[in-house]
């Protein structure tokens, strides 16, 4: 079943001689439950393009059609309840609120939401993100590694149809890394996650179950990696 529909998607910045096409006539899908890598090098465009696919960056043209909804239709107000309810986005900087408890900040989307938190989620979640005894540490008193998977656990917690990871190894050691992409491959398998992630490791592309290389904003390769 196909949950992502991308076509024609272009994004340009700027005018005339210092026009750049950052995602230039990008066109793919991706059906409900696949794990895509995106890769490609820096100023390929992929980070662009994610942040189309999540509704954060407007595009010059072309549509984004998430479950059927081509999302870019949608007014300012519905596009955000978009965003918050049916795509979990992690950076590569984790984007933590340093007030907030563990718990407080993975939490913090339903808050937002006005939705009501299942508890017995949020204890699985804490368990299957090894954060279980941390859950009331403020985020100065983690590792990177540990802040990354509290930033995966906000990006889960809403259940979201796409989950969109931009770099999400790129400030962490090896080992932090791999962690984080077994983590991400957990939750693609026990929650049945649709994951788009972007990398420039050719390493973490090639654990997904297909790798889409992007050169000047457009795709030059898209290789099914496991069937």
């Amino acid at each position: 079943m196909e949950i992502l529909r991308v076509e024609n998607l272009s994004k340009v910045y700027g005018s005339g001689a210092m026009q750049v096409k950052a995602v230039d006539g990008v066109s793919f899908s991706v059906k409900k439950g696949e794990f895509v890598a995106i890769i490609g090098a820096s100023g390929s465009g992929k980070s662009t393009l994610l942040h189309m696919l999540g509704g954060v960056d407007r595009p010059t043209s072309g549509k984004v059609f998430v479950e059927e909804t081509e999302i870019y239709s949608l007014d300012e107000t519905k596009l955000a309840i978009f965003r918050r309810r049916q795509v979990g986005l992690i950076y590569q900087f984790y984007n933590l609120l340093p007030i907030l408890s563990v718990e407080e900040n993975i939490t913090l989307p339903l808050l937002l939401d006005g939705r009501k938190l299942d508890p017995q989620f949020l204890s699985e979640l804490l368990e299957t993100l090894n954060l279980a005894g941390r859950a009331a540490h403020l985020p100065n008193e983690l590792s990177g590694g540990e802040q990354q998977r509290v930033s995966i656990g906000r990006a889960l917690i809403n259940r979201p149809a796409l989950v969109l990871a931009d770099e999400p190894t790129g400030n962490l050691d090896s080992k932090n890394s791999q962690e984080i992409v077994e983590l991400l491959k957990l939750s693609n398998r026990r929650y049945h996650q649709t994951l788009l992630l972007v990398t420039h490791s050719h390493e973490i592309a090639l654990q997904a179950d297909r790798m889409i290389t992007l050169a000047d904003g457009r795709i030059v390769k898209d290789e099914v990696i496991r069937p």
